[in-house]
C-alpha cells in the first residue's frame, strides 16, 4: 500500500504540470488511417529524424503494419543508406547534440504516450518568435523550450497575443505575422499526420490489442455466467 502511494505521489507533479491550465487543440487520431501514418513517418524522417531517434521502431514494422512493400519504405520513408531492419535513430550523436542544444534530444518513441496526442499537436503548433530567447522561438505550450521552430517555413511565422490577467502577462492567441510555403489548414492537416504516427510508433499493437480485448471481456463476462451456475447447483441443497 505504502508503494501504492509513493508513486501516486511522484506521478502528482507531473500530472499537475501537464494540466498547467494551457488549452489544448484536438488531434484527429485515427489508426486505421494507414496513408495519414506512411504521411507521418515521412514528416518524421525528413523534419525530426536529425535530432530525435525513435528507436523503439524499425522500418520492417512499419511496412507490415501500413501494408507497404519493403522497397516502398526504403524509398519513400527511411533516409539514404538505411536498412529495412534498422531502427528509426538519429544522424546526431550525443556528443553534438549536448554541444549546440544544452542537452540531448529525447528519442521521440513513447512521447505520445507520455505527453498525449493533444499535447503533442498543439506544441508543434505553438511556436511563436521570441528575440530574447537563443534560438529566436517560444512556445505557448511548453514555455522556454529548447527546441527551434523546424517547421517554420512550413508554418511561417507567428507572434504571441498577450494581455493582463489578474495583473499578468498572459498569451491568450498566436497571430500568424508571415504565412509559410503551407496554408493554415494544410500545415496543421500535415502535423496532425505527424502525431498520428507517433501515436501508432507509441503502441505499434493497440488496435490488435483493442481488438483482443473485446474477446477477453466477452471471455470473463461468459466465466461469471458459468460460474454462477455452478454455484447455485453447488448450492442448491445446502440449507
Amino acid at each position: 500500500m505504502k508503494k501504492i502511494l509513493y508513486t501516486l505521489l511522484f506521478l502528482l507533479p507531473f500530472n499537475v504540470l501537464a494540466s498547467s491550465g494551457v488549452k489544448l487543440d484536438s488531434a484527429d487520431i485515427d489508426l486505421t488511417d494507414t496513408i495519414s501514418m506512411e504521411r507521418g513517418a515521412k514528416y518524421y524522417v525528413t523534419y525530426c529524424l536529425g535530432c530525435h531517434s525513435a528507436k523503439h521502431i524499425r522500418y520492417k514494422r512499419i511496412a507490415l503494419d501500413l501494408k507497404l512493400d519493403e522497397a516502398e519504405i526504403l524509398k519513400n520513408v527511411a533516409p539514404l543508406g538505411a536498412g529495412i531492419y534498422d531502427q528509426m535513430h538519429s544522424a546526431m550523436n550525443a556528443h553534438d547534440a549536448e554541444k549546440w542544444f544544452g542537452t540531448t534530444p529525447p528519442d521521440l518513441s513513447l512521447i505520445a504516450r507520455s505527453r498525449g496526442a493533444d499535447w503533442l499537436y498543439s506544441y508543434l503548433r505553438s511556436f511563436y518568435t521570441d528575440p530574447s530567447k537563443p534560438l529566436g522561438v517560444n512556445n505557448s505550450v511548453f514555455p522556454d523550450v529548447g527546441m527551434p521552430n523546424v517547421f517554420w517555413q512550413l508554418q511561417g511565422s507567428q507572434s504571441a497575443v498577450v494581455q493582463k490577467v489578474e495583473g499578468h502577462d498572459v498569451i491568450t492567441d498566436l497571430k500568424l505575422d508571415q504565412p509559410g510555403q503551407m496554408s493554415p489548414k494544410e500545415f496543421d492537416k500535415m502535423v496532425n499526420d505527424l502525431v498520428n504516427f507517433l501515436v501508432y510508433v507509441g503502441e505499434p499493437v493497440q488496435l490488435e490489442r483493442q481488438q483482443m480485448g473485446k474477446y477477453v471481456l466477452f471471455f470473463i463476462l461468459m466465466f461469471i455466467a458459468l460460474a454462477y451456475l455452478l454455484k447455485k447447483e453447488y448450492w442448491k441443497d445446502v440449507h
